[in-house]
């Protein structure tokens, strides 16, 4: 007999399995969140990671607009050229900045004591259709190219960018947090307070103090309070095997827990960390692996796709447990 498959989206919140509520993994009354209503408006966990560029894209709207009448002086509404000359100017403090290569049609608004010197801008080339880059005060970006032809790009009070960074709109980067050379935020990305930053990041959530400050790879996932990947820590978000399959033919994941499984409606899933967890240096994830809060994983565990913890140790002990298991393998086609 088949097992049968409840699909995750169908449930009321109260339906939902406590291993897939926001609730198990974020504390957000001792640690508030200003993206909060993202996990408020969905039933599930893997329900925000899949509300990110709806909510990610309004927030802005909102935010933008809201801010925009304070800063009548600082607009700038370019289409190709450099922004070194001009009334382009006027948005940086009433200060010429260095040249930046721009292409297409975008907006600049710029709050007080705020360095913008970016590498590249680049907007929408679609007539009338065009996204904002609002740095709020005291920020600075050096040496960074930022893409707004899907989104706007909100980079918050403090937060420095360093040179050599790719942000692709819509992204939220919160105050004080430090994006450093290299990092790629791909778009759909909301980064909390404090937070410090590196690699490439795309549909992901990452709340305040959240480290994750060296190159690794973070894909469709939610990361708590103070959470932690080690150097060269990845996740997977798509099986091995479905990549040998064209996307729209891809299987939903499908997760146990309770008993019964759930279909999580899309092929793709990263990690939900909750709040105080780690990945150590060099290790991977499975897509669909949830650690609960203060779960730490050792360096160089592949750990997989399911539930762990609160409270848990990750060991990584092959010469103890482990061994390598060499199969056949017959291609799907």
């Amino acid at each position: 007999m088949a097992e049968e498959v409840i699909k995750l989206k169908d449930l009321k919140k109260k339906e939902v399995p406590p291993d897939l509520r926001a609730e198990t993994y974020f504390d957000f009354k001792s640690h508030p969140f200003e993206h909060q209503a993202l996990f408020e408006q969905t039933n599930s966990v893997y329900g925000a990671i899949l509300g990110i560029n709806a909510y990610a894209t309004k927030w802005l709207a909102d935010t933008i607009a809201q801010k925009r009448p304070a800063l009548p002086a600082r607009r700038s509404l370019r289409e190709g050229g450099s922004l070194s000359n001009g009334s382009a100017a006027k948005a940086f403090k009433n200060e010429t900045p260095k040249p930046a290569h721009t292409i297409g049609q975008f907006e600049v608004l710029v709050e007080e004591g705020v360095v913008f010197e970016p590498a590249r801008l680049i907007g929408s080339e679609k007539d009338g259709i065009f996204h904002t880059i609002y740095v709020a005060k005291g920020a600075r970006v050096i040496g960074s190219d930022l893409y707004l032809e899907k989104g706007s790009i909100y980079i918050g009070a403090g937060t420095t960018v360093e040179s050599c960074v790719g942000i692709k709109g819509p992204t939220i980067i919160g105050k004080e947090t430090e994006v450093r050379q290299g990092a790629y935020l791909r778009g759909d990305c909301i980064i909390g307070d404090n937070a410090v930053i590196r690699g490439e990041i795309k549909n992901c959530v990452l709340m305040n103090r959240a480290s994750f400050p060296h190159p690794s790879y973070l894909g469709d996932s939610l990361c708590g309070y103070m959470t932690h990947f080690g150097n060269q820590a990845t996740t997977a978000n798509l099986g091995i095997f479905a990549g040998l399959v064209e996307s729209d033919k891809r299987k939903p994941l499908v997760v146990h827990c309770g008993g019964k499984a759930y279909d999580l409606g899309k092929p793709k899933m990263g990690i939900c960390m909750g709040d105080y967890s780690q990945v150590g240096c060099n290790s991977v994830t499975d897509p669909a692996t949830f650690l609960k809060p203060y779960t730490i994983s050792y360096v160089l565990a592949r750990i997989s796709k399911g539930f762990y913890g609160p409270n848990e140790i990750l060991k990584n002990k092959p010469l103890e447990h482990g061994i390598i298991e060499r199969s056949p393998f017959t291609p799907f086609v």
